[in-house]
């Protein structure tokens, strides 16, 4: 029987449905619209060298509607959060689904690189794609008990599918039917996959209690950190460690075609790199309902930094492949544990919000990463000190994560009531 929690909260259901299965089912339809949902983040990367050739500007320039459509995911993540706090995630996953289908058709129509962008920024990032990935990962969070990590990593690993799966599809629509038709063609998909999946989210989520200290009070502050201070250091950490995650993610397609590879080979290693990104994800998954939230984050930030530093010394053909397999594996965990922590520290109550600001963080260190690797690439003619600068970034990243571990380790160990 469900039941309500306070005035103006989604009502709740009994906690036996934890790890229920409905609540895998739910999951498997939560990684589906990640999926479809996803292409909003990868369409623009592969379509960029073609944007710039049709509009005639530089790389930073062409790199804008990317920005903007990240910047959208940001605000995004919070707003929509907020709504599935409120309504539940049936609601915003709606939104989204219309809109990433009406954005993708606007975009085909686009006469100018800002109007372009805007649509981006708007439909597609704002209302479209940041409504299947953050609340999502939220909701889905609400639903696992000894299984959060992995089902959290599953979820979250839509955005990977979308990443292994859209690329290569977009390359070749792009290649035999132009930029243009190929938007249109993934809007009127949106439309006709997504909206029925949204069914399945309709069920309230089951009641949770709040975090609690081993001595049986409420575990606040959270790490001897008022809550807000805490959010603040988590979206610190997810802006750092994604200006360094987004230079080869956002850049490997141009970058092959600026050493003569092609746009084709560029499309397959960042789709290789976000299918091993999935395997990552999965792995760091089962990692995590081990060793916690904060111990994951730092372990994938080491690890990102080692395969991001390959970068310097090798742009072989064969090797740029490997190097695109070894960051995927190495820097999956990363995002993921953020949502971990967030329910590890923060009020169930608050997931959609809270996991959405940590993740929107994330996707504000992609939109920077991704100007800012541009317009280094501008300012040198290379794309080696744009790694470098992507290293200063991941040693924040690492620098926050070890404190905050350190304190963790120092306090009463933080279970779930």
């Amino acid at each position: 029987m469900s039941t309500r929690s306070a005035a103006g909260e989604t009502p709740r259901r009994p906690a036996g449905d934890l790890e229920s299965p409905y609540a895998w089912l739910r999951l498997a339809a939560a990684v589906c619209l990640g999926t479809v949902g996803g292409v909003g983040m990868w369409s623009v990367v592969v379509v960029l060298p073609a944007v710039q050739a049709e509009f005639g500007v530089a790389r930073a320039d062409a790199s804008l509607p990317y920005t903007c459509v990240t910047l959208g995911l940001v605000a995004g993540g919070v707003l929509m959060g907020r709504l599935s706090d409120r309504f539940g995630v049936a609601v915003p996953a709606a939104i989204g689904s219309v809109s990433l289908g009406l954005g993708y058709l606007l975009a085909a129509r686009m006469e100018s690189l800002w109007a372009f962008s805007l649509v981006y920024g708007g439909m597609i990032g704002l209302l479209g794609t940041a409504a299947v990935f953050g609340p999502l990962v939220a909701d889905t969070s609400l639903w696992f008990g000894r299984r959060r990590g992995i089902a959290v990593a599953l979820c979250a690993s839509g955005n990977y599918f979308a990443g292994a799966v859209w690329p290569p599809v977009v390359q070749h629509f792009v290649e035999t039917v132009g930029w243009r038709q190929t938007h249109t063609g993934i809007g009127l998909f949106c439309l006709a996959a997504m909206l029925p999946l949204t069914l399945a989210l309709r069920r309230p989520p089951p009641e949770q209690g709040a975090p609690v200290s081993a001595g049986g009070r409420a575990a606040w502050p959270a790490l001897g950190l008022p809550p807000n201070a805490l959010q603040a250091l988590l979206a610190v950490a997810g802006v750092s460690c994604c200006v360094a995650m987004a230079m080869p993610q956002v850049h490997i397609v141009a970058y092959c075609v600026d050493l003569g590879y092609g746009a084709a080979r560029g499309a397959e290693m960042l789709s290789l790199m976000l299918a091993c990104g999935v395997a990552s994800r999965l792995a760091f998954g089962l990692v995590m309902d081990r060793i916690g939230g904060l111990a994951t984050l730092l372990l994938g930030s080491m690890l990102q930094a080692a395969a991001l530093a390959l970068f310097l010394p090798f742009d072989g053909l064969a090797s740029l492949y490997a190097i695109s397999a070894i960051f995927g594996l190495f820097q999956g965990g990363i995002v993921p544990s953020y949502a971990m922590i967030v329910r590890e520290f923060f009020p169930a109550r608050e997931a959609g919000t809270r996991v959405g600001i940590a993740l929107s963080s994330t996707l504000a260190g992609m939109a920077l990463g991704g100007w800012m690797s541009g317009a280094i690439f501008d300012a040198t003619g290379s794309y080696q000190a744009a790694v470098l600068n992507g290293l200063l970034w991941n040693g924040a990243n690492m620098a926050v994560a070890a404190w905050l571990l350190l304190r963790a380790r120092r306090r009463p160990r933080v279970a779930l009531a």
